[in-house]
């Protein structure tokens, strides 16, 4: 009897605790992450590096003669459906009335929406968080844990593999590093 009632008062406590944090290159196939490790320098200069913004920008990849790795949208197939935690750099999309963001896309490195090239769409999530972050630093890393779905989104700014429901939004915070 006294297990059972201390399952019951430590079951609110497990059910905060954080997941494990999930890997970028968890996200991509085996023969995609060899593929990345195999591939050679890549310059990340660009319009963006000399001041002009004539050329389109966004996510989506705009050179043509990259690795194959770089346009893959292969997913893994076991995270479908798994809650997860990982960390990353918001790309905002849509917003609500008060401002706070509860749309956006997450990249694995900052300023991803400006360096030549972007990650491949199997490096992109599209995360949906209706109670909204507001975001004043798109350089500051946030945490996001919910449910990741192989989910393919298209629009002007990138191409996503993935969407995430998020349940909780985050900044990184020091002790956290």
């Amino acid at each position: 009897m006294h297990r059972l009632l201390l399952c019951l008062l430590l079951l609110p406590l497990l059910a905060r605790a954080e997941l494990a944090e999930t890997d970028w290159l968890e996200l991509m196939p085996p023969a995609d992450r060899q593929a990345l490790e195999a591939m050679p320098e890549i310059s990340h200069a660009g319009p963006e590096g000399d001041g002009s913004f004539t050329s389109p920008g966004g996510l989506k990849q705009q050179a043509q003669d990259l690795p194959a790795v770089m346009y893959s949208n292969r997913t893994v197939a076991a995270l479908q459906g798994k809650s997860i935690r990982i960390g990353g750099y918001p790309v905002p999309l849509e917003s609500d009335g008060q401002g706070r963001s509860t749309l956006f896309f997450l990249v694995p490195y900052p300023g991803a929406c400006i360096h030549v090239p972007p990650p491949p769409p199997n490096q992109i999530l599209l995360v949906r968080y209706p109670r909204g972050i507001l975001l004043e630093d798109i350089y500051a890393p946030l945490w996001v844990e919910g449910q990741l779905n192989i989910e393919p989104v298209s629009n002007a700014l990138a191409d996503a593999a993935y969407a995430l429901d998020a349940r909780t939004v985050r900044l990184v915070q020091e002790e956290d590093l």
